[in-house]
């Protein structure tokens, strides 16, 4: 695509972006709790509109060069992936799951579950990378150094004579070889004349020899032009991929190419805008800055006469949380500037005596009254909690001024006003004009403080008046900020980084991409609710899930700022299901550090009260100052045991829960640092602990039928091999019934080892292949998946669903007995 065309996808962009802030104000007036599934349904839309909205603003601002259009996409982009979070967050409210049943909507808006795809900004890796591969070369070093250096081996010699004997049984054996090969085709040759002279020669005449190979020839092109047209009628109904691979590969190959042109244009544009933003800000403060200086300074005087003229005395200086001069500077006449400032007064000390007068009645007040007042109190909150209502948003604002600023700059642009992508000189010349005149009148306002103090003592013989510094407010328990006793303040960043990889608490993490965490999604989901039964959540929601509330939040600092703070996720479900592939993945995507505290790593590492202390110090110091970062906590259930078995007590897998509760309480929004715990029997763990110290619970269940035909099919295709149509990939699916992806991992990697991919082309594969294997591996059991479905309806957010179907079931039920009654 030309720069012109991303114009008008940026263009097109808007438009649905005007339509989306139309619908954003309807959502904040409160709804009946009987329109909850009404309101629900608004909100997914909502929710799949911005998504794609999200992939818009990321595939432009990957592919648009001008400096300044960047600046803004990149504000509209964090401000889109925002407002997903908060819906996200809203829907999690109303639904009271993790997981909601989107299928519905997508068919009312004639949306593909592709739509449903949570898409991660291309520069979260991007603007990561510099630091990623420095990263990569420091743990390097690190780990090298750490390995013990190899034992010089001392290579014993060989003498003459055995060196030649070593030769000729070797030359010997090659010759016995040939030999063998030789009289073995010697034999086949006799055997074969032998058959000849016994059967005798078929006589066939020269037309009757014609026929024949016609017949074998013809029937060969007619079979070889059938296979031909099955193929092509396959490829393209999209059955089966493209035969040019060549061409697909130069076609990649040059996609490769124009995008490493467009990122070296992305810079070198970047660069002169930087310069142009240093010249620009250095020459307007030469050229306009003086001048504006005294126009400022002269229009404040002026205010000053005009006031005493009017009052007899000179005005209060607004206070620079006000405004300073600048509520001189609007247009306003002196006298309202005087009232505003009078109003502003008046209005605190009323608001001090309303605090007293309300603290005196609350003391005098009888006990009955306080009982009455708390009935009512009571009777408003069982109200406002039979209504939906969604909460104010801090993206709509930023996403909103966004859209403005487009619609005022950008929009009637023409493209040829700059066809090399530079940036906009104007557009620059009034951004730095503003940021001047703001440098400006600080500056101004401190002169003008001190010119008007002179005054007074001149003129009105009077001292400086001096402002009321507001009350400080008392500082409460709950509203006072923690701040971390530093254990490491005389060390160094360096050697703290060090030391954790030396114990092996920071590690090197895999190169996952989320993506390869395969499972389709749900198709049925409505159709269950309807019927009041919770389904269980799919991989591809699980990938959403880890997506949303792992990845956009650590991979953008403004985003993590603004968003809704979430500091832990807990992933639940049976070994094998990929929850550490998850935790790689996000370090992957984000270029965070992976810093590893389960309970078997850190095991006889800092022994002792002090030494636990000083470790989750340490990982949570290091992990905040070289952001992003991953707690990851492996057998998460450990540090929680109800009761620690005999054989794990030397473990102490207990040790860090006191010091862990504390350090995740210190992270604040703009931290972006998450703990991220995996576990498989949750059930001996002490609940409440547990869900203390993760926030979010997903349930990773085992793959279901879609899934498990997407898993065989990729995992297939990823060890090489194509897949044909002798190999029934649905056959596999349906055997493969309570396995997880670990194992069809492993049953797939055991088949297609290097000797089978070679044979390919002489004997495909069938589904009869990875059954041995697989059925020498261990599956997920229903009583186990039950088992860890009841736990989940434990947790505060499962008590919560459990109970709304309760309560529904009931209402039906009670409805249908008066409809009999009828």
């Amino acid at each position: 695509m030309s720069e012109g065309a991303y114009q008008r996808l940026w263009e097109a962009s808007h438009v649905t972006l005007q339509e989306l802030l139309d619908q954003e104000q309807p959502l904040l007036q409160p709804v009946p709790h009987g329109e909850r599934q009404s309101f629900q349904y608004r909100l997914s839309v909502l929710y799949l509109y911005y998504l794609g909205l999200l992939r818009r603003f990321d595939t432009i601002y990957d592919q648009m060069v001008q400096p300044q259009k960047r600046r803004l996409l990149r504000r509209l982009l964090d401000g889109v992936a925002g407002r997903v979070l908060e819906i996200k967050e809203e829907l999690v409210r109303i639904d009271l799951c993790e997981t909601h049943c989107l299928d519905r909507v997508l068919h009312d808006l004639k949306l593909t579950p592709a739509d449903l795809e949570v898409p991660i900004p291309k520069y979260f890796q991007l603007e990561q990378s510099a630091a990623m591969k420095e990263r990569k070369l420091i743990l390097a070093e690190i780990l090298s150094r750490m390995e013990p250096e190899p034992l010089k081996e001392t290579s014993v010699g060989m003498n003459r004579t055995d060196a030649i004997i070593l030769i000729q049984t070797a030359e010997r054996a090659r010759q016995g070889r040939l030999r063998a090969t030789f009289m073995r085709e010697i034999r086949k040759e006799e055997e074969r004349d032998r058959k000849i002279r016994e059967e005798g020669h078929l006589r066939f005449t020269q037309d009757q020899g014609a026929v024949i190979i016609q017949k074998v020839w013809k029937g060969y092109q007619q079979r070889r032009r059938t296979e031909q047209d099955r193929r092509a009628e396959m490829e393209f109904i999209g059955m089966l991929p493209s035969t040019n691979q060549a061409n697909h590969l130069r076609i990649m190959s040059q996609a490769g190419l124009r995008e490493e042109r467009r990122r070296m244009r992305q810079a070198e544009r970047e660069e002169e805008f930087q310069l142009a933003l240093e010249k620009t800000h250095e020459a307007l403060r030469e050229m306009e800055g003086p001048d504006l200086k005294e126009k400022m300074k002269e229009q404040i005087r002026q205010w000053f006469i005009e006031c005493h003229a009017l009052t007899g005395r000179f005005p209060d200086y607004p206070d620079e949380s006000l405004g300073g001069s600048y509520v001189i500077f609007a247009d306003k006449t002196p006298e309202q500037v005087q009232l505003e400032l009078q109003a502003q007064e008046n209005k605190k000390k009323e608001q001090e005596k309303n605090k007293n007068k309300n603290k005196n009645k609350e003391n005098n007040q009888a006990k009955p009254e306080k009982n009455k007042q708390t009935g009512k109190e009571k009777k408003t909150k069982a109200e406002a909690e039979t209504m939906l209502q969604a909460l104010p948003s801090k993206f709509v604002p930023m996403i909103g001024a966004g859209h403005q600023e487009y619609q005022t700059l950008w929009k009637n642009q023409p493209e040829s006003k700059h066809p090399d992508q530079n940036f906009d000189s104007e557009a620059l010349r009034k951004e730095k004009r503003k940021e001047m005149e703001l440098e400006i009148r600080i500056q101004v306002d401190e002169l003008m403080r001190q010119e008007l103090k002179n005054l007074r003592l001149a003129v009105d013989k009077e001292e400086e008046r001096p402002l009321k510094a507001p009350k400080a407010k008392p500082v409460t328990k709950t509203g006072k900020k923690r701040k971390g006793k530093d254990l490491t303040q005389d060390r160094t960043v360096d050697s703290l980084y060090e030391e954790l990889v030396v114990y092996g608490l920071l590690k090197k993490s895999v190169a996952v991409s989320l993506k390869d965490y395969v499972g389709d999604c749900l198709y049925l989901g409505s159709a269950l609710c309807l019927s009041n039964k919770l389904p269980m959540p799919s991989l591809f929601d699980i990938r959403q899930n880890v997506a949303l509330y792992g990845i956009l939040r650590l991979g953008s600092p403004d985003i993590h700022s603004m968003a809704p703070l979430i500091r832990s996720i807990l992933l639940v479900g049976p070994s094998g299901t990929g929850k550490k592939m998850l935790v790689q993945a996000v370090c992957t995507e984000t270029g965070a550090n992976l810093f590893d505290l389960s309970p078997s790593n850190i095991q006889g590492k800092y022994p002792g009260k002090a030494g636990v202390q000083l470790m989750v110090h340490m990982v949570f110091k290091v992990a905040r100052l070289l952001q992003p970062s991953v707690i990851w906590i492996g057998d998460a259930e450990k540090n929680f045991y109800k009761r620690v078995p005999k054989e794990e007590r030397k473990m102490e897998p207990k040790r860090i829960k006191k010091d862990l509760t504390k350090a995740l309480r210190l992270l604040n929004p703009g931290d972006r640092v998450m703990l991220i715990g995996t576990t498989d029997r949750p059930q001996l763990a002490e609940m409440k602990g547990l869900c203390r110290i993760y926030e979010r619970i997903l349930l990773v269940p085992r793959p279901d039928y879609a899934s498990r035909y997407v898993l065989w099919k990729h995992m297939i295709e990823a060890q090489g091999a194509q897949v044909t149509q002798s190999l029934d990939i649905s056959a596999l699916a349906k055997v493969s019934d309570g396995y997880t992806t670990g194992p069809i991992f492993q049953a797939t990697h055991s088949v297609l080892n290097e000797r089978r991919l070679l044979q390919l082309s002489k004997r495909p594969l069938v589904a009869s292949e990875f059954l041995g294997h697989l059925a020498k591996l261990d599956p997920v059991y229903k009583e186990e998946e039950e088992s860890l479905k009841d736990w989940y309806f434990k947790t505060p957010l499962g008590k919560k669903s459990l109970k709304f179907m309760m309560d529904q079931e009931a209402e039906e039920a009670r409805l249908a007995k008066e409809k009999k009654r009828k």
